[in-house]
């Protein structure tokens, strides 16, 4: 099926105030500029040097959003071009974005990665841990960080009642703390599970092979 169908395809089942970001990595520039012509502005990344490689080419007005690890080595080189960081996983990551951003005069997006699920693999700030630094309002310091809202990746399961809990567990972290951030994003869901994260109100999802089809490495 075509990026063109795909696309229709997905608007029709995803509500219009749900945020779609187009996972892009390892597509070829001419899948992203097809989308992009069909109206899609919000591109995922997850490798720094492509996410660079891939702005220096395609329109200025596509939102880049860097959903991969990040390095803090990396922070500097990324700053000026990306819309949205959506993997802070540390205070150190936190500081670095900071400071790099206050040198450019910038307040950068970010949303803080949440380790949610069973697998050893995935990244982020653990429940009790970033609860620790809610209620301590360490994260005021930050000036030029814009905490707009909360990541989690859910288990590579085949069990949705195991997706559907570990869902269930951020959507009640972000509603616990929401009024006093301002959160405005919970972003759960790709393309194995975005329908369950919909039904958690996830407002955020990340799609890749369902709008650009299998992965190319």
């Amino acid at each position: 099926m075509s990026i063109e169908l795909n696309l229709k395809k997905i608007k029709k089942v995803v509500p219009q105030d749900i945020k779609l970001i187009a996972v892009s990595k390892t597509k070829p520039i001419s899948d992203i500029q097809k989308a992009y012509s069909l109206g899609q502005l919000d591109f995922g990344e997850n490798k720094v040097q492509e996410l660079i490689k891939k702005a220096e080419t395609l329109p200025k007005n596509i939102r880049w959003h860097m959903i991969g690890h990040l390095q803090r080595n990396k922070v500097k080189s990324i700053l000026p071009i990306v819309y949205m960081i959506h993997s802070v996983d540390s205070i150190r990551l936190f500081e670095e974005i900071n400071n790099r951003a206050q040198n450019l005069k910038k307040k950068i997006k970010v949303l803080i990665q949440i380790d949610i699920s069973q697998d050893q693999t995935k990244f982020g700030f653990s429940f009790d841990h970033i609860e620790s630094i809610f209620k301590s309002n360490e994260l005021e310091r930050f000036h030029h960080v814009s905490i707009d809202g909360l990541m989690g990746m859910a288990s590579f399961t085949e069990e949705k009642r195991i997706i559907k809990k570990e869902f269930l567990s951020l959507q009640e972290l972000y509603n616990k703390y929401k009024k006093k951030y301002s959160f405005k994003y919970l972003s759960m869901g790709m393309s194995g599970d975005y329908k369950i994260a919909i039904k958690c109100n996830s407002n955020m999802i990340r799609l890749g092979s369902n709008i650009f089809g299998s992965r190319n490495y």
